[in-house]
């Protein structure tokens, strides 16, 4: 009896051992499979192949002035040459190449303007090796974006769909795909760095994603794309000392894409809102010195009076700290608020004044033209014959890209014959004529009145920040 006890211990013995076996061959197969499918989950390989083929090759080819000359090598002589001397040589072709996105399926595309800037041709190649001719519908250097149309018959193309990019995080996952070097369409891979980066040097606009996948040359113009396939930018640029990538590239976000994208939908005119303020940084030793709490706004230095901020109340020393409420931390993040807004959108400001909080609400409203433009033509034997000149306002400004505020009156050259006296006088466009003679310039009228009354002038006029006088004798 005992003995039998025993063999029946020893075979349920075994028998467990084998079970246990077989269930930890089973789990460590188990285990095997789950992390295959890890790993698959964790592949971008069906994101890529939703997003590639809207991502395409931009080729441009552009004049090239070309000479002869061995002088021309020189940068010196090249400048003096081409300032002073008409070129008497054929032009060159040269061609470029950027990547674009395609953001809607009957064939828009959007690029950055620096990727199609100066192009006689546009050619816009797909993914499939279809190649279109393109129209520019629309070129933006305030944003460094453009748009372009391609005409594909009754089919539809791929496209991205736009994301709101005020929803992005440091730290998401971000693909970006273009075509760098020319080599052809390539994916990369990283993360977001930093959001609302403002000192890139790109555009007026200074508010950028940072990404560490890697953006090189042939790459602006592609789409950064989030791990749902969303476009969340548009890649413009990187930081580097060698010309290729390391780890720092910079995208515009989807948002001011897609009121640039309004802006070519609706004539392919661009007309943004305008909040017609000046101001400062909010920083601690300010709010030491203000003896109010928050350290980060922007204080209101100074207010113009035809402005939807002058209706709306806010006044000077006013502290903006939140539009529509999203923090603001400098005038480039106000900037960009206004631009990606609309034009009679309702807005409210979170405003310190006096230390209390309270909420302002405007329409955003465009640049007012006050006064009206009056561009003229000056002709004659006088220093500004062969210029074209016009009333600043607040308007044009915005629409030359210049500081509205700053330089929101007073005459302005918008363009110069180059083989006209006033090019030989060092005028150029863009200068703001302020004095002539010691007489006060605020209209065109003021210049069209002493044009023949001199024989010989001191101009004073602005260049940028600096201000210049001019004699003629």
């Amino acid at each position: 009896m005992e003995k039998n006890s025993n063999i029946l211990i020893l075979v349920l013995s075994t028998l467990f051992i084998y079970l246990l076996s077989i269930n930890q061959n089973s789990k460590a197969h188990e285990s095997e499979l789950d992390q295959s499918s890890l790993i698959k989950r964790l592949s971008f390989s069906i994101l890529v192949k939703e997003a590639a083929p809207a991502v395409v090759n931009i080729f441009t080819k552009k004049d090239h002035q070309s000479s002869n000359s061995p002088l021309f090598s020189d940068p010196f002589f090249k400048k003096f040459f081409e300032e002073f001397i008409p070129q008497q040589k054929g032009n060159e072709i040269t061609n470029s190449l950027g990547s674009g996105v395609i953001i809607d399926k009957r064939g828009y595309v959007v690029t950055n303007n620096h990727v199609i800037k100066d192009a006689k041709k546009i050619t816009v190649a797909l993914s499939d090796k279809r190649e279109f001719d393109a129209k520019l519908v629309l070129a933006d250097p305030r944003t460094d974006l453009a748009i372009l149309k391609i005409e594909v018959g009754s089919n539809f193309l791929p496209y991205i769909k736009l994301m709101n990019s005020d929803t992005l995080e440091v730290g998401d996952i971000v693909l970006a795909i273009g075509n760098p070097f020319g080599v052809g369409q390539t994916v990369t891979s990283g993360i977001i760095s930093a959001l609302a980066r403002t000192r890139v040097g790109i555009g007026d606009y200074q508010f950028f994603i940072q990404t560490d996948a890697a953006i090189n040359p042939g790459n602006s113009g592609g789409a950064l794309i989030t791990s749902e396939g969303k476009l969340a930018g548009i890649n413009t640029a990187i930081f580097s000392r060698t010309g290729g990538s390391i780890g720092i590239g910079f995208a515009i976000p989807s948002n001011m894409v897609a009121s640039v994208i309004r802006a070519a939908k609706n004539k392919g005119i661009i007309v943004r809102p305008w909040l017609g303020i000046e101001g400062r940084q909010l920083n601690k030793a300010l709010s030491n010195k203000l003896g109010v709490k928050e350290t980060q706004g922007l204080i209101v230095d100074r207010v113009y009076p035809a402005s939807s901020s002058y209706n709306a109340g806010i006044k000077n020393g006013d502290i903006i700290i939140s539009f529509n409420g999203i923090p603001i931390a400098d005038h480039s993040s106000l900037s960009y608020r206004v631009a990606i807004s609309n034009i009679g959108e309702k807005i409210k400001l979170r405003v310190l004044r006096n230390g209390k909080l309270i909420f302002i609400e405007l329409v955003m409203a465009a640049a007012p033209e006050v006064p009206k433009r009056n561009v003229t033509e000056i002709k004659g034997d006088n220093p500004f014959s062969g210029s074209l000149i016009a009333n600043l306002s607040p308007a044009l400004a915005e629409e030359l890209g210049i500081n509205s505020l700053r330089y929101s009156n007073g005459v302005i050259i918008i363009s110069i014959n180059r083989f006209s006296r006033s090019y030989h006088a060092s005028l150029r466009p863009g200068d703001i004529i302020k004095k002539i003679n010691g007489i006060n310039v605020t209209k065109v009228s003021d210049i069209k009145r002493v044009l023949n009354k001199y024989d010989n002038w001191t101009i004073i006029f602005l260049r940028g920040e600096r201000e210049y006088r001019l004699t003629i004798r």
